[in-house]
């Protein structure tokens, strides 16, 4: 072999050495960061969750221990209103392979602006240190102005009595429909009634007024966003959400 041939011939072998090494570390940062990024998921979930159930100063800062501790995810179908196990492992009923046709329905109507609603959704269950069941917190969601908004909406055991509606994404305007995130509106959402007799009763209107046990005033200037935030609650609490098993949790 000539010189030329030689030189170029390691030159080669580094260069593919190096682009080795580099695509080892790449892969190993890739997974570590998706790690990393699934664990931050994780504990923003459980720190909403426990805003919802009225946990999160409790918690002082050690969120996965408070969470384990009090919350018990469970999983109902929504068409029965029943626990039941759930469809896969590590089933979100957020994630594509719930919505696939199979595992979801389109909902007609469709107020909540969803596309497709999950079989089976996850529901909280936030128990006190004797084991006695406090709140129910479910997750809720449907469209607003600009996108889909998120939000954990808790309720006491009565499964009647809402304590706390909190919204963890949305894209709504700063100073107007974002104001779903204002501490002061939050509030108003404390102790209001679901269910007049056997219908949802719960809505956002404005000028609603305090005293009235079954609506939230609309968000000023917000009024896309006020309607969205009705409708995703009309939606989910009904007869094609979670309806069946709040009553059944009515009922005892």
């Amino acid at each position: 072999m000539s010189a030329k041939k030689e030189t170029f011939a390691k030159t080669l072998g580094v260069v593919l050495g190096v682009c080795l090494v580099c695509s080892v570390v790449v892969a190993g940062s890739a997974v570590g960061l998706r790690s990393v990024q699934e664990k931050n998921a994780q504990l923003d979930k459980q720190t909403n969750i426990l805003e919802a159930a009225g946990l999160l100063a409790q918690a002082k800062g050690d969120i996965a221990a408070t969470y384990n501790k009090y919350v018990e995810e469970k999983f109902v179908d929504l068409e029965t209103g029943e626990y039941v196990d759930a469809p896969y492992p590590d089933y979100d009923m957020f994630g594509p392979k719930a919505r696939k046709q199979e595992n979801s329905i389109k909902p007609l109507p469709d107020t909540a602006g969803i596309n497709r609603r999950p079989n089976v959704a996850s529901v909280y269950l936030v128990k006190s240190d004797q084991g006695e069941l406090q709140r129910i917190v479910l997750p809720v969601y449907g469209s607003g102005l600009w996108d889909l908004m998120y939000a954990f909406l808790s309720l006491d055991a009565d499964a009647q009595t809402i304590r706390e509606l909190v919204y963890y994404q949305q894209k709504e305007t700063p100073g107007l429909g974002g104001e779903v995130l204002n501490p002061s509106w939050k509030a108003k959402w404390d102790g209001k009634q679901i269910f007049n007799g056997d219908e949802v009763a719960i809505t956002v209107k404005k000028n609603a007024g305090e005293n009235n046990p079954y609506a939230v005033d609309g968000l000023s200037g917000a009024t896309l966003t006020s309607n969205g935030v009705d409708n995703q609650l009309q939606y989910w609490l009904g007869e094609n959400g979670f309806g069946p098993y709040l009553k059944k949790m009515k009922r005892g």
